[in-house]
């Protein structure tokens, strides 16, 4: 199994502004699919959690996640939101190509530096998938970002297509013969 890099986290960002941005003019004040998040407040989650995941692997902190928050302007547009996001994914692939794979941080037990990048990939794709959900927009996971996303995060996932499978372990879809997931967790720690 190869590691989760920053180019899958670029390419889960771009993803995000392809499917996205035509639709930036609408009104991304409505609930990002069964969250109680507004779409714009959804995407901008994205970028919060992008950056603190690049700070925990800058800093390497062993105990906890480190004390800052990133504010998107609330006046910011959706096209504004959509380029802090790629911005965010850019800081932590940089961050996530630059540390040595050995290098550990906090994520409720420690985390390497390929947990990371398929923390940001996962947290892109599934809140994409919401503020599609939210704006009527038909869309589903990438088959390669899934599957990436379900080898390092979900080992325990079963067969089947990796979009379906990781909206199924997320609790954002159905599998055939599967109750439907009402709580989860990714497995990122490492070690």
């Amino acid at each position: 199994m190869s590691a989760v890099t920053g180019a899958d986290l670029i390419e889960a960002a771009d993803e995000m502004t392809r499917v996205l941005h035509p639709h930036h003019e609408r009104d991304w004040s409505v609930p990002a699919g069964t969250l109680t998040w507004s779409c714009w407040t959804t995407a901008a989650h994205v970028a919060h959690d992008l950056l603190a995941y690049a700070g925990q692997v800058a800093a390497s902190p062993t105990d906890a996640y480190l004390p800052y928050d990133l504010r998107v302007s609330p006046d910011a547009s959706p096209a504004q939101t959509l380029t802090v996001v790629r911005a965010c994914a850019g800081l932590l692939a940089t961050c996530v190509d630059a540390a040595p794979a050995d290098a550990r941080a906090w994520h409720f037990g420690p985390c390497d530096p390929a947990g990371f990048a398929a923390m940001g990939v996962a947290e892109t794709l599934l809140h994409t998938h919401d503020i599609t959900v939210g704006l009527g927009v038909p869309w589903q996971p990438p088959q390669r970002l899934s599957t990436v996303v379900l080898r390092r995060l979900f080992p325990d996932a079963p067969d089947g297509a990796a979009p379906d499978v990781l909206l199924w372990m997320t609790g954002r879809g159905e599998l055939p013969g599967r109750a439907r997931r009402t709580s989860w967790r990714w497995r990122a720690a490492v070690d």
